[in-house]
């Protein structure tokens, strides 16, 4: 399967008003893409095109709520009237309430699978149609660790990013066994240092923030860049992300054990913030059009997990010579032994 040069591309970028997608999409458009952004910020994605245009690049902003499947077909069909086609689909759209399970209403439950589940699997029911009329293309859908490490007073969050994993899977599988040239990632960043949490609502009588340690969104622009030139079937962006998930499938009850003592605290700010606050569970706020949040001081900026997967020939050099290094003190120890 070969994908197109960032060039060449006509790239189409779910949830582009604020952090990481906001940064992506000034990447694809900084590297000669043509770029389409949504949200339902219309003041959040006059902002980001300005800045594209700025800096000599190319793109049209379309409002929509994911959670409308007519509203996110239009936008897969306006991105084929302005550019004649599609070559990348970016889905970033994702909203959250921070509180126990039992605080969180029956209607935040649905809300937060709609957007971040459901609108995922309408995002790439409008894609399909248009990537398989070009011959080509890649799906590229953002998850979270917690699709697979899910954390504390986040239960609808984590259950819509378990659920974004399985439809990712079966499609995946699904083209793969018809032969279709469509690259379907999924990328699961760590924390990561964004508006999200200054957006998010609460029921923690705070404001939320990252479970440390966290990276900087360009990280995860740097992974989602890669996965359009190069088929990927899942990317994990930040060291800390992947070390949690392998822990967790070695001895859950150690990862239960370290969260339990760790996440209910780390995941609070001194910041006050009401539950009846602004936030964009329903709908968008204003204030927050920018890429980063408000941990600067503490977010990496780089990750050497990450950045050996984006080079995967260096990495098979450095697994190699990590191996090489292992056997022969391993013969040099049996040798000792012997004599």
């Amino acid at each position: 399967m070969r994908l197109k040069p960032i060039a060449e591309q006509v790239v189409v970028v779910v949830g582009a008003s604020s952090g990481i997608g906001r940064e992506t999409a000034l990447r694809f458009a900084k590297q000669g893409a043509k770029v389409v952004v949504v949200a339902r910020s219309e003041q959040g994605l006059a902002s980001l095109v300005d800045e594209i245009r700025r800096a000599g690049g190319e793109a049209t902003a379309i409002t929509a709520d994911v959670a409308e499947f007519e509203q996110i077909k239009a936008v897969a069909d306006r991105a084929v009237q302005e550019y004649g086609r599609m070559d990348t689909w970016v889905h970033l759209a994702s909203v959250a309430v921070w509180g126990t399970f039992e605080q969180t209403t029956p209607t935040e439950f649905k809300r937060i699978i709609d957007v971040n589940l459901t609108g995922q699997a309408y995002g790439a029911m409008a894609a399909l149609p248009h990537l398989r009329q070009v011959g080509q293309g890649a799906l590229i859908h953002i998850s979270s660790i917690e699709a697979k490490l899910p954390l504390p007073l986040q239960s609808a969050y984590a259950a819509s990013k378990h659920g974004v994993v399985g439809f990712l899977d079966a499609l995946r599988l699904e083209l793969q066994h018809e032969g279709v040239p469509i690259s379907v990632t999924n990328v699961m960043p760590s924390s990561i240092n964004t508006p999200f949490f200054n957006k998010a609502g609460t029921r923690l009588g705070v404001q939320p923030r990252p479970l440390p340690p966290m990276y900087q969104p360009q990280l995860v622009a740097d992974a989602i860049l890669f996965a359009a030139e190069h088929p990927t079937r899942d990317l994990i962006v930040g060291g800390a992300g992947k070390a949690g998930i392998v822990t967790r499938r070695v001895s859950p009850r150690l990862m239960d054990a370290f969260l339990r003592l760790t996440a209910f605290t780390l995941q609070r700010t001194d910041t006050p913030k009401s539950e009846d606050a602004p936030h964009n569970l329903f709908q968008s706020i204003a204030g927050y059009d920018r890429v980063e949040g408000d941990f600067g001081a503490e977010a990496r900026s780089w990750s050497v997990y990450t950045w050996l997967a984006l080079h995967p020939q260096l990495r098979r050099v450095v697994t190699s010579t990590a191996l090489g290094a292992i056997l022969a003190g391993a013969t040099r120890v049996f040798r000792h032994l012997k004599h």
